[in-house]
């Protein structure tokens, strides 16, 4: 062998091409070295479909769905309750809807949902603020989304709402109806949930100094109407309404002459006009107090100090609720 051919060989007696290692001196050689074999690739079950993909099944059922969806709606094959509810347009269309601002953009957080009754009627009194009525929407995905079996909320609005044509045909299939003591007391012996803002449009468009800080609570309707059928009133606080349209002040002349009760002025509207309608992000925590009695009480529904004890006592639980939701949220910001 050449001096090349030593050299190349190495410390490898079987030669350059092999790597069994030469034994040490004195001592065993050690094994070839071998290369580790690929572990098994576990095998999909064999009607798995892809991970993260949908099958073509799925998309032709979501397809068939919503031409089954369209011909139903376009041939008025669908039903509405004696208030005008339109249950699947509100499933189908409105809550999908609704849930892009409720679970992206305003990021909502609820607790004390358990205090909620599962089946049953009860009168849900929340705070009301932020301009446009935004929180009466985010309340009833609320309701809907976040307890098992969720249910509808459906809400009682002002008379202004139900004289403009469009909105009123939008509110009514939405489960909305006259805030009045029949329709309430109708829902109600109905065994619905019934959502009710004592605040009106004091509230919703109080400027932004004052927000936080709830108006008066009107004569105290929603409590004769829970008197009388003997329902229990679930106090609500809602933190974060107030921030998405924060009024600066408003243009009195303007709000005479479209007949409403206001017209706000915002950090953004009128100044970038349609675009200023785009609420602002703002964090919001939805809270649901401890349900108020009302059962075998129904001949105190007439007494003006029942029924304004029991509303001021729903008013404070609401206002001291909020006080502690703003801690919280500023501690946690």
């Amino acid at each position: 062998m050449t001096d090349f051919e030593n050299r190349l060989a190495g410390p490898y007696p079987n030669g350059a091409g092999h790597l069994t290692p030469a034994a040490p001196p004195g001592g065993r050689a050690p094994r070839a070295f071998r290369a580790a074999a690929p572990a098994p690739v576990p095998a999909l079950p064999e009607h798995a479909p892809a991970p993260d993909r949908e099958t073509p099944d799925v998309w032709d059922g979501r397809v068939a769905g919503a031409l089954a969806f369209l011909r139903r709606r376009l041939t008025g094959a669908y039903e509405v309750d004696e208030f005008g509810f339109d249950q699947e347009l509100t499933d189908g269309v409105f809550f999908p809807l609704l849930r892009l601002f409720y679970r992206e953009w305003f990021r909502v957080d609820v607790e004390g949902i358990e205090n909620l009754p599962t089946s049953g009627p009860a009168l849900v009194v929340a705070n009301h603020s932020g301009v446009v009525p935004m929180d009466a929407l985010m309340l009833s995905v609320a309701v809907h989304d976040e307890p098992p079996g969720g249910r509808h909320l459906r809400l009682l609005g002002a008379d202004l709402v139900f004289r403009m044509p469009f909105l009123s045909e939008l509110a009514r299939k939405h489960g909305s109806t006259l805030a009045c003591n029949p329709d309430a007391e109708r829902l109600l012996s109905a065994g619905e949930l019934v959502g009710v803002f004592p605040e009106g449009f004091k509230g919703v468009g109080k400027p932004y100094r004052d927000r936080y800080k709830l108006q008066r609570f009107g004569r105290g309707g929603f409590v004769s109407a829970a008197l009388r059928t003997g329902t229990p009133i679930v106090p609500v606080s809602i933190v974060g309404a107030e921030e998405i349209y924060p009024m600066i002040g408003e243009i009195k002349p303007m709000a005479r002459l479209l007949g409403w009760p206001y017209f706000p002025v915002t950090p953004t509207f009128p100044w970038l006009g349609p675009l200023g309608l785009v609420p602002l992000p703002s964090k919001w925590l939805i809270s649901f107090g401890t349900p108020i009695e009302t059962a075998g009480r129904a001949e105190q529904a007439d007494d003006p100090a029942v029924v304004f004890n029991l509303a001021d006592q729903v008013r404070e639980t609401i206002q001291q609720t909020l006080y502690g939701l703003l801690e919280r949220r500023d501690r946690d910001a």
